[in-house]
């Protein structure tokens, strides 16, 4: 008796779990769901008090994104959010570019070579991570002023290298030296020099880890909202910035703004599904060893 007693108490543990995963899933997803219903909805749905969970759904928000209209009467936001999105693509894709071609061999150099002071300079890239950055913005604004670098794609790609180049080589440095040491041997007995040991060995060895930082710091330039604010103009805004365009002093387009959210979002959900794979094998390379 007292056995039977005792068994349910055995399933708490999983049951509270359970509970808690729910919880958090909620939690997580139902902002997304909101913003995706407010989307689809009608400006007398948006602003309907108590808020109204069903309703007839529209695409009016998303046309409005390209042809700068809604409901037949022109918005006071221009419509360039196709402009942002392009931008924000070249700008994600040309920075994360630039940083994997300038982390990768310094990567490799702080996983494999020896010198003076290695650690202290690793450590020191890394630290522009958590330097806020209003310290770079203001010298990077007078700097870009007279270098012509102001409002232009080129000046944001090289600004993101604060973000991502960094995380970039620590990432790096941490899936080249998971590549075992007598591999690498292995190959320069054979012939290869540092560069085909990297070309040849580590690099295809370190490819799912090499595609979570793409992933990775693609997500962090495309999210990034400060340096473009700062160092940007409407031509060169990205998604972030260009999202809060929809707000003037006469109204805010919470249809428009919650449909270039989701708009916004798709790339970065797009990519990680498709390189699902490589990303649960990056984040686990080095777990067991």
């Amino acid at each position: 008796m007292a056995s039977q007693a005792v068994l349910p108490w055995r399933h708490v543990p999983k049951l509270a779990i359970a509970v808690a995963a729910v919880v958090l899933l909620v939690w997580t997803v139902f902002p997304f769901v909101w913003i995706l219903l407010t989307s689809l909805k009608g400006p007398a749905d948006i602003i309907s008090v108590p808020p109204t969970f069903v309703f007839t759904p529209t695409i009016d928000n998303y046309a409005a994104l390209v042809i700068g209209e809604q409901r037949g009467q022109t918005s006071s936001t221009r419509p360039d959010f196709p402009l942002f999105f392009l931008n924000s693509m070249i700008i994600s894709f040309g920075a994360v570019a630039l940083s994997v071609a300038a982390g990768i061999p310094a990567a490799y150099a702080l996983a494999r070579f020896n010198f003076p002071l290695k650690d202290g300079f690793a450590f020191v890239l890394m630290s522009f991570r958590f330097v806020p950055f209003i310290a770079f913005v203001i010298p990077l604004y007078l700097l870009y002023q007279r270098l012509g670098l102001y409002n232009t794609h080129a000046g944001l790609i090289f600004a993101y290298q604060l973000i991502t180049l960094p995380f970039t080589i620590w990432m790096l440095r941490s899936f080249f030296q998971e590549v075992p040491l007598e591999i690498q041997e292995a190959a320069t007995i054979d012939g290869c020099s540092w560069f085909g040991v990297l070309t040849r060995v580590i690099l295809p060895l370190s490819l799912p880890g090499i595609s979570v930082t793409l992933i990775l710091g693609f997500m962090f330039c495309w999210n990034a909202f400060n340096y473009p604010l700062m160092l940007a103009g409407r031509q060169t805004f990205p998604v972030t910035v260009g999202a809060i365009q929809f707000i003037s002093s006469e109204q805010v387009l919470w249809g428009q703004m919650a449909a270039a959210t989701i708009v916004a979002a798709l790339p970065q959900l797009l990519l990680s599904l498709m390189v699902q794979k490589y990303i649960v094998r990056g984040l686990t390379m080095g777990a067991i060893r």
